[in-house]
């Protein structure tokens, strides 16, 4: 199944398992690029997606990648209250130059260099959750703990 990964998608899966996970990358039949594409693709429910958003950072313009519920819009005011990030919006050419991947397959591991990394609390409420894998149709299974572990991200409650 590894050799019929795309390459981004096998940067993903280097990186679990360079990592000590056992996580496999799995390339759906169907679009993943949204939460709600998503979850009909798994059949879990859109909060169950761990959807990875890149900001620019308003004061340093560096990278921040916010994973936030499938289900939730992240509040830009509660980021900034709870770390003192002002998010910006960034455009598709500053994702893949600060990450290396598109906008529909951000995943929340293997980027290019590292990133701020902010997680939305909401998470924690499932065992289970999916997050991309570095195209807008893969995607890996993997529990709220591990993408802790994984991104050293801050957890916070950032749904509007």
């Amino acid at each position: 199944m590894l050799k019929e990964l795309k390459p981004a998608s096998m940067k993903v899966q280097e990186f679990l398992s360079k990592n000590g996970q056992d996580f496999v990358v799995q390339e759906m039949p169907s679009s993943t690029r949204t939460a709600s594409d998503a979850a009909a693709s798994i059949g879990c429910s859109v909060a169950q997606i761990a959807k990875s958003l890149i900001f620019k950072h308003g004061e340093t313009g560096e990278a921040v990648l916010v994973v936030a519920s499938g289900s939730n819009m992240v509040c830009a005011d509660k980021v900034k209250k709870a770390t003192g990030i002002t998010l910006t919006k960034a455009d598709a050419d500053f994702v893949r130059e600060k990450v290396g991947y598109v906008i529909g397959g951000v995943p929340p591991v293997a980027h290019h260099s590292s990133v701020h990394t902010i997680l939305d609390e909401d998470l924690n409420r499932y065992a289970e959750i999916w997050a991309a894998a570095g195209t807008p149709n893969s995607v890996f299974k993997l529990n709220p703990q591990k993408l802790s572990e994984l991104t050293k991200g801050q957890w916070i409650d950032l749904a509007k």
